[in-house]
């Protein structure tokens, strides 16, 4: 919890918690389905409607609050006391929502997918306030970080599985009392896949509200040790297949210094906790597969968890400026270009070659089928840029980014090294 401007903090929660609900009655309103957090709810009031949905809502998320406490215990503090008061705020604005939207009846399909992506937006909205504010979260959030904290269970894939519990039983509830399948359709899957990522975009988008939250403040420029230091270190970003590993190791080699290329996953695995094995597999690429989108994208609805990606990147960044202040050294792919800005005796390369040199290479070098290689070419290219959008904001293959670029298949992986290690004299002497 942040006390920074407390009040400002608790009008912004207030806010987004009632924006939230507003989104989840468009959802229901869409007749698609609701949120799956929203699913059980919702079903429980097409069963009993008697009972209202934000009823039910206050209901099911106070024995979310209880399973906290439960698994707490002792360790039971003021964010699971703080859910309660917010669990009944969120039940009363469903309501409120509800009686507001009850003039919206979508007429057609076209409609209703209308209402569940501006709902999908508007939930987004409302979630990225509540972060802002960083003063409580509601008890679905809270559940999966008490649990993926107690039980040292991955945040994403925690939130997935308790998404899916409810739209489980809310379907199971609809099936036995109705027979049919309601309220999870389409657009709780929507929801599921969608809103996180929406919500990370206005993370990074909207930045106005930081002007109010956190005071101005001028701070002094402080000088990071990699920063300062008189080594020299040349850094290698390559095409796949191009020889940037070979032509890095040529120039540590004549030049008497360290070189760094696959040691630095076992240096990164022992800063981030990660096995080896797990940094191989995940560095230098964004998951690009369904579920680990969906499991990243849980992440925009908390402050207090890091993505495992970002945090194989902040451990690694560590690691590769720590090697930078102690020794002189040549950094093979990382994003090293990018992680070393402000190092006064940093060169930044970029190897390339035509396809014919890394077709041969790729086949040779990774026993790649010759018929396959320049689709797995075409990926690991592909999987570096991506890797670069994300965390640098360029272009992998932006020349502007380095200070020299070089073709080896023209020149060959020694006569390259000789040349970048001709173009690099200043900085060496």
């Amino acid at each position: 919890m942040n006390k920074e401007k407390l009040g400002l903090r608790i009008l912004l929660l207030v806010l987004g918690i009632f924006i939230v609900a507003h989104g989840v009655a468009l959802s229901i309103r869409s007749d698609l389905g609701t949120s799956p957090i929203s699913s059980m709810p919702y079903v429980l009031n097409l069963i009993i409607p008697n009972i209202t949905v934000g009823t039910f809502a206050i209901i099911v998320n106070s024995l979310l609050v209880l399973i906290q406490i439960l698994i707490l215990r002792s360790k039971t503090g003021f964010d699971q006391i703080i859910q309660l008061p917010l669990t009944f705020l969120f039940g009363f604005f469903i309501d409120v929502n509800l009686w507001l939207t009850s003039s919206l009846v979508p007429d057609n399909y076209m409609w209703q997918l209308v209402a569940v992506v501006v709902s999908c937006f508007v939930m987004a909205f409302g979630i990225f306030l509540e972060l802002k504010a960083d003063v409580g979260l509601l008890p679905g959030e809270g559940l999966t970080l008490v649990i993926s904290r107690a039980y040292n269970k991955n945040f994403g894939k925690t939130k997935v599985a308790i998404d899916t519990t409810f739209v489980i039983m809310a379907i199971s509830l609809a099936f036995i009392f109705h027979d049919r399948l309601e309220g999870v359709r389409e657009g709780t899957v929507m929801a599921a896949l969608f809103v996180g990522t929406i919500a990370s975009f206005y993370q990074k988008r909207v930045l106005f509200i930081d002007k109010y939250l956190k005071p101005s403040m001028v701070r002094d420029f402080v000088s990071l040790p990699y920063m300062t230091t008189d080594n020299y270190v040349i850094t290698i970003s390559r095409q796949y297949g191009s020889g940037g590993h070979a032509v890095g190791e040529a120039i540590a080699k004549k030049l008497g210094i360290a070189f760094y290329d696959s040691q630095l996953i076992d240096l990164t695995a022992i800063a981030s906790g990660f096995t080896p094995e797990y940094v191989e597999k995940y560095e230098q690429k964004i998951p690009n597969g369904l579920l680990d989108k969906l499991y990243n994208n849980n992440y925009a609805y908390v402050n207090e968890v890091i993505p495992p990606n970002d945090k194989l990147f902040i451990a690694q960044t560590g690691v590769i400026r720590n090697i930078a202040a102690h020794e002189s050294c040549v950094i093979v792919g990382r994003a090293a270009n990018f992680i070393l800005k402000g190092h006064k005796n940093c060169f930044n390369v970029f190897v390339h070659a035509n396809n014919e040199f890394r077709k041969k290479r790729v086949v040779l070098n990774y026993r790649v089928d010759a018929d396959d290689a320049e689709r797995v070419m075409a990926v690991k290219d592909k999987e570096r840029d991506n890797y670069s959008k994300h965390y640098t904001g360029k272009h992998w293959n932006d020349l502007n980014e380095y200070d020299m670029t070089v073709e080896t298949s023209k020149f060959g992986i020694e006569g390259t090294a000789d040349m970048i290690i001709e173009a690099s004299k200043a900085l060496i002497s």
